[in-house]
């Protein structure tokens, strides 16, 4: 019986022995698996915030895109609407009556004469007027001019272009933010 006895005492122990191990096991495997749980938090918690601040970040990039092409459509109209004004004060000073571009025919080549004395006066092909009505030595037709004329001295040395289009063009250029503060101010 001292053999069973002694047979159960190592039974026992290695009983004893296996649930102390086992219990440790189980106590490391907990413990892995807690600092496992827990990085994994971390991991989830920093995740989440880069999404969240991805999907910010994608949310002010959209609306400054959608602001940046509604900045894009107005200046298109201002640019229309300014160029629709341009064109129409064009079109009012060349269809204007024969008597008021002949008196402003007159006025351009009043301001030009310190230029040129005694110009010769290119114009539009629906400008009838003589030299004797503009004051200049003669008048010659230019298929490019569509309203105001262009002057030359005799020698054809030197020009002064005053066309419509270029003092307009001229004085909308040096104008321009004005024009757009009267318009759209």
């Amino acid at each position: 019986m001292a053999l069973d006895s002694v047979k159960m005492e190592i039974n026992k122990s290695a009983e004893a022995s296996a649930a102390a191990i086992k219990a440790d096991a189980d106590a490391e495997i907990a413990k892995i698996k807690a600092d496992a749980d827990a990085k994994i938090a971390i991991i989830e918690e920093n995740e989440k915030k880069r999404l969240e601040e991805a999907i910010e970040r994608l949310g002010r990039q959209e609306i400054s895109s959608g602001e940046l092409e509604s900045k894009k459509i107005v200046l298109a109209k201002k640019k229309e609407i300014l160029e629709k004004a341009f064109d129409g004060a064009l079109a009012s000073l060349e269809n204007a009556p024969a008597d008021k571009k002949l008196a402003q025919y007159k006025q351009m080549i009043a301001a030009s004469k310190d230029v040129i004395k005694k110009p010769k006066a290119y114009l539009s092909p629906s400008d009838k007027f003589t030299a004797e009505e503009l004051g200049v030595s003669s008048v010659a037709v230019d298929s490019r001019i569509t309203g105001g004329l262009i002057l030359e001295d005799e020698e054809g040395d030197v020009q002064v272009d005053m066309q419509y289009r270029t003092i307009l063009q001229t004085i909308w250029d040096r104008e321009i933010k004005s024009l757009s503060d009267i318009l759209f101010g």
